[in-house]
């Protein structure tokens, strides 16, 4: 079982080498990297390309390790039970099941994402460690353990808003996925527009790029935007010239709040095309 790529995702071969690391070892895959760069996405391809369900945990603030597990429903029972439901003689019809029960008792192997895990509180990652190297957790309501029936393909992503535990750190494959060079970003846009013309394309390119080197930016475009500004540039037919000037000077591109999004950069990047001009 090798992951080689997809047709709707432009995998590097850095990129499917740590995937096919982490299915050799099994071990989770934690992916790291700047937002929009595709981290959620390598989850679904992969899962796709090697025909495994995927099961999705998008990770909250407020989320806490044991959602994932299980949680009792207590007071759904009480309810039954002072109105004689004959549900409350059976405790399993309050366990409310997460996503690694599922993932842990599903009859072939599964994908499953744990997404954005840098959301959670720091105690987050620790809580799971036992569950992510043994693939087992106890249920202490139906005085039942929990085992992995086929070992999980996992998917751990995180944005680097704070620092993950070492522990859990040594329980992964760790890989950065690396913001595109212009040829890999080609191919990337060719996957979502292939009839885009090449001219349009190049000139959209520079101006991206142009504006993500752009010194003191507070946050910097990504692919995502590039592919939502390009999709702007096709849907309101914005000609070339609009994105090329003719002394090649910096200037203002069209749908420019598809690329910049708070108003300290787009003031840098206004001020910029104001100080260019008057250096003419």
């Amino acid at each position: 079982m090798k992951f080689q790529g997809s047709q709707n995702y432009v995998a590097t071969q850095d990129l499917m080498l740590a995937v096919n690391a982490a299915i050799t070892l099994k071990r989770p895959l934690l992916v790291k990297g700047e937002p929009g760069t595709g981290k959620t996405m390598l989850a679904e391809e992969v899962s796709e390309a090697l025909g495994m369900p995927l099961l999705q945990w998008h990770i909250k603030s407020t989320t806490k390790a044991q959602q994932g597990l299980y949680e009792y429903d207590a007071v759904s029972r009480l309810r039954d039970s002072q109105l004689g439901d004959e549900r409350v003689k059976d405790i399993n019809n309050y366990i409310v099941k997460g996503v690694l029960w599922q993932a842990f008792t599903a009859d072939q192997p599964v994908a499953l994402l744990i997404d954005e895990i840098d959301k959670a509180d720091i105690e987050f990652p620790n809580d799971l460690l036992r569950e992510i190297d043994r693939m087992e957790f106890y249920c202490y309501e139906t005085r039942e353990m929990i085992r992995a029936k086929n070992r999980p393909l996992v998917f751990i992503t995180s944005n680097n808003e704070k620092e993950l535990p070492d522990a859990f750190l040594r329980r992964c494959f760790f890989h950065y996925i690396k913001f595109p060079d212009a040829e890999t970003m080609k191919k990337i846009v060719d996957v979502h527009f292939p009839t885009l013309k090449a001219d349009l394309l190049t000139a959209a390119m520079k101006t991206f790029y142009d504006v993500r080197n752009l010194p003191g930016l507070k946050k910097k475009p990504s692919t995502s935007e590039l592919l939502d500004w390009l999709k702007l540039l096709v849907a309101e037919d914005i000609p070339l010239e609009a994105l090329q000037s003719a002394d090649s000077k910096v200037s203002v591109p069209p749908l420019v709040g598809a690329l910049l999004k708070n108003e300290q950069d787009v003031t840098l990047f206004e001020k910029l095309v104001f100080m260019n001009q008057r250096n003419r």
